[in-house]
């Protein structure tokens, strides 16, 4: 009897969170596939089981509906806006060949209709400033192919808006901390678009440039909680605050390195003990962060080892969700961005285990659908109504 109830809890959970997530519309601010794919020379709509952490057919057994895919390069060996057209060119294609699961949705009419038809929505997000290569008019071009989102910066900093790592480590030159005059006008025109902004890797000055400047709500498409792990790429409180109180929202990243503050030292470890494979790895020309994601692919044993637990993610929801209520956390997950992502959490399959955290936490249906969904909706909307 003494294991009977523990069991009988867990399958009444399990039950319970199987119909609320697939009743849900689930979107995802944040996933790599486009880059992932080109990087490992595959296909989105291939069985990439083992490969990468999404394709086309996972996505959907998964329960998600909805997905924002990141438009993204280093900018060190390839042309940035060239490297965004033809990211979004292959998933355009992977569209053309799939209509009957997958439509590249730029207006709320196609959107509902696409929900309705249980097909997945697709749209991008251009993670960093530096692929409009200082062009603003390239923002225009970027939202009529479906962009929906742009991060400022990524790690490194466009001429005009400052990084998390500029800021933390100014390097010699004239570029200032913040906005300029140019990076006040971007933000006006993606407001004018309804391209929303979202502030995931830039740094505090960008970010309080923007909070000022933009006038519409925000997103973090990808960041979780400093103050449980204090890395430059979360948010603190005074961030999360103002956050909320622009009405925006802020997607949970899945990153091992964004959730526990001991991951990076373990991964050091790991990476350390496969230097000579990296090195083999960046001198085919592939960019780094994939050599890492390959490596990590291979040794799954070793770095599965190290992973957090979805508990150490939910400690995230749970700060935020103090600070600003549950209206404004969503999923950002940056699958096919990252080497590592929490056990229970490995790929598009396991959406699943992150609505079941939400049910142990005792929130009701109505919240889980907003979490799962409603709060991207809902500062969609108020960025671009048509």
């Amino acid at each position: 009897m003494k294991y009977l109830v523990p069991f009988l809890l867990f399958f009444t959970t399990s039950v319970k969170g199987q119909k609320i997530h697939y009743k849900s519309i689930l979107v995802d601010t944040h996933n790599d596939a486009p880059t992932a794919c080109i990087e490992k020379k595959v296909s989105f709509d291939q069985d990439l089981t083992g490969i990468n952490h999404a394709d086309l057919t996972r996505m959907k057994t998964g329960g998600l509906d909805y997905q924002l895919f990141s438009i993204w390069c280093d900018g060190e060996k390839i042309n940035p806006y060239a490297w965004a057209m033809r990211e979004m060119d292959t998933m355009d294609a992977v569209a053309a060949r799939n209509p009957d699961k997958m439509v590249v949705a730029k207006d709320w009419k196609t959107i509902k209709k696409t929900l309705k038809q249980g097909k997945i929505v697709a749209q991008y997000g251009v993670e960093g400033g530096h692929m409009i290569e200082d062009k603003i008019e390239r923002l225009d071009t970027f939202y009529n192919r479906g962009v929906r989102y742009m991060t400022l910066t990524w790690n490194n900093s466009p001429s005009w808006a400052s990084s998390h790592t500029f800021e933390k480590t100014p390097v010699t030159g004239t570029q200032q901390k913040g906005l300029n005059a140019f990076g006040l006008q971007i933000v006006e025109r993606m407001n004018q678009l309804g391209m929303m902004v979202d502030v995931s890797h830039v740094g505090e000055a960008t970010f309080w440039d923007v909070i000022k400047n933009s006038k519409k709500p925000i997103i973090a498409s990808h960041s979780n909680a400093y103050s449980i792990c204090p890395v430059s790429r979360n948010l603190n409180d005074d961030q999360i605050k103002a956050i909320g109180v622009n009405g925006g929202v802020i997607f949970l990243n899945f990153f091992s390195g964004f959730i526990d503050s001991n991951f990076s030292k373990k991964d050091m470890a790991f990476r350390k003990a496969h230097t000579a494979e990296v090195d083999s790895l960046l001198a085919t020309g592939i960019q780094k962060e994939y050599a890492f994601t390959l490596l990590s692919d291979k040794y799954k044993t070793e770095s599965e080892s190290i992973k957090p637990t979805i508990e150490q993610l939910m400690q995230h929801f749970d700060h935020i969700v103090q600070l600003i209520g549950v209206n404004h956390v969503g999923i950002g997950s940056d699958f096919d961005g990252i080497n590592s992502a929490p056990q229970g959490l490995s790929t598009v399959l396991d959406y699943r285990n992150f609505t079941k955290a939400l049910i142990a936490r005792g929130y009701s249906n109505k919240d889980i659908k907003k979490v799962l969904g409603g709060n991207f909706l809902r500062v969609y909307r108020i960025n671009n109504p048509n």
